[in-house]
């Protein structure tokens, strides 16, 4: 359903509670908690909210704080949602760039962090909330920090696709977790060579980015402990998640991969 909100919680510390062992249950397994994540429930002031819109775009609730992650789609696709106190944007590509929904939305109080490649393409009026970020520089907003990753294609038939340089994936620092969104990219060294990820969300779709057997073995190498599968449809191919979640628990069965419905008006 568009939606349903997946609770990802990093609880803190409560007084006078013993501090769980890593031989506890996980999350999945403690009672009541698939009704919490069903209800949207909030479990602590630290947890976050990771709601899927479309494909690339998703929405990130931290407190009060909102991020919106490639806003495409018009207002319509952010009914319900929080204003976005900030916005990261990966690439000039209309699946991840919109003029026309950042000008629908309520962006008034809004941070947009994005590669020049993007702030090239915006009017004035949106200079001073830009924070224009290359490859390997962060940015700190909102108590959270941004890190901008590299992404491209390494095939030879898919370079002119995303050349190196031009777009950027994310890490954002929050909430004591690290969470990394791809963007359109192969499984490049500087995603191999990530650290201390929590949540990935890993992008494969053919021709544009990589396969599923790619985004296996990259995600293999840096090891996050969640792993989400999205920006996985395209035409004419679309990419096999069962596939892909299969791989990796061949590889690394400690690795969680969790599917989220990122197409919630397509039958497939």
């Amino acid at each position: 359903m568009k939606n349903l909100i997946v609770v990802l919680s990093c609880f803190m510390a409560l007084i006078g509670c013993k501090e769980k062992t890593n031989h506890g249950p996980t999350m999945d397994e403690q009672p009541g908690y698939s009704a919490q994540l069903q209800a949207g429930l909030t479990v602590s002031e630290s947890e976050i909210k990771i709601i899927p819109i479309e494909h690339a775009t998703a929405v990130l609730n931290w407190g009060d704080i909102t991020v919106y992650i490639d806003p495409v789609g018009g207002l319509k696709a952010f009914e319900g949602q929080n204003p976005a106190d900030l916005i990261l944007i990966t690439d000039i590509h209309g699946d991840h760039f919109s003029l026309e929904t950042l000008e629908e939305l309520n962006t008034e109080k809004a941070k947009i962090i994005m590669p020049k490649a993007v702030a090239d393409k915006m009017p004035p009026k949106f200079t001073p909330q830009i924070d224009v970020l290359n490859n390997d520089e962060s940015k700190e907003r909102f108590g959270i920090t941004v890190e901008a990753i590299p992404m491209y294609n390494l095939r030879e038939e898919a370079k002119g696709f995303h050349e190196n340089g031009r777009g950027n994936g994310y890490v954002l620092n929050l909430g004591g977790q690290r969470i990394y969104f791809s963007g359109d990219t192969e499984d490049i060294p500087e995603m191999r060579a990530l650290k201390n990820i929590d949540k990935a969300f890993i992008c494969m779709n053919l021709p544009y980015t990589m396969t599923e057997e790619s985004a296996a073995d990259a995600v293999l190498e840096f090891q996050p402990k969640e792993v989400y599968p999205y920006h996985y449809r395209g035409r004419p191919d679309v990419s096999d998640v069962n596939k892909f979640k299969e791989l990796v628990h061949q590889g690394n069965p400690d690795i969680r991969v969790i599917q989220l419905d990122w197409y919630p008006n397509e039958d497939y």
